[in-house]
């Protein structure tokens, strides 16, 4: 059955931004926590060999990630641009277990026979389309028994974007709550952002058992606020610290600027 394709907006918006994206990531120490835990989450149910898709792949960072691990990954996205960015790096390092393919995470059927071990989709991408259950059913369809689905998603409830009604930006406070999504921008170009809970996850992967669930910039500044991190080192760690002793614990795990869910298909 084919499915109505995310929005041009959307492939514009970060094809635009795949030429200064590798930068944006480097320069930004909350995306590289984040990053870090993600990626520490997701190994503790892989193993060298394994098959890996990646969905909204990006420029490839954590495909390259996965690749030098010894697992064997096709990173998937729909924008032209992140997609020529894959391709450049997959052409420098021809040895990687790495392959590229242009195809949105609402065309999964495109891929056809193919099955892999681990289902994997970082920061968000996923929050482009409203029809999350269509994007995760096809993707049931490609996961061997057994294997797992680890999804960072943008949740509704977001304690940082809700302190902004204290500074009288009341739309953006509520932007989340918005069922029919709200307007985002990247690179000048917008697009509409929808936004997921836990349980959106778990009702379209029925049978499915929750590994792992936690918080990401619950209490720590998420990677839109840059300056925090300069002016308030102590802080810094003290949230750290405050965020890691309750993120796991219900019901912060399902808040955040971003949440991981990490789930397991039955055997």
């Amino acid at each position: 059955m084919e499915h109505t394709v995310v929005s041009a907006p959307a492939w514009e918006a970060f094809s635009r931004q795949a030429p200064v994206f590798d930068a944006i990531d480097e320069g930004n120490a909350a995306i590289a926590r984040m990053r870090g835990i993600v990626r520490a989450a997701a190994l503790r149910h892989m193993v060298p060999g394994d098959r890996v898709l990646e969905l909204n792949a990006g420029t490839g960072i954590d495909s390259v990630f996965f690749a030098e691990a010894g697992l064997r990954v096709t990173a998937t996205d729909a924008a032209p641009g992140m997609i020529a960015q894959l391709a450049r790096k997959q052409a420098e390092r021809p040895a990687l277990p790495l392959t590229v393919k242009a195809c949105s995470f609402l065309e999964l059927t495109r891929l056809g026979d193919d099955r892999f071990d681990h289902v994997f989709s970082n920061f968000g991408g996923l929050n482009c389309t409203d029809r999350l259950d269509l994007v995760l059913r096809d993707a049931d369809a490609l996961l061997r028994p057994g294997g797992t689905c680890t999804l960072v998603l943008m949740p509704r409830f977001s304690p940082w974007e809700m302190a902004a009604a204290l500074k009288g930006r009341f739309r953006f406070a509520a932007r989340r709550w918005h069922r029919n999504g709200t307007s985002a921008q990247v690179e000048g170009a917008r697009f509409t952002c929808y936004y997921h809970g836990a349980r959106d996850a778990r009702r379209a992967l029925p049978g499915y058992t929750v590994l792992e669930q936690r918080a990401l910039a619950l209490l720590m500044p998420p990677p839109h606020i840059t300056g925090f991190p300069s002016t308030h080192a102590i802080w810094l760690q003290r949230l750290h610290r405050a965020e890691e002793t309750i993120a796991h614990r219900w019901p912060f795990r399902a808040w955040g600027d971003h949440f991981l869910i990490s789930l397991r298909k039955p055997a």
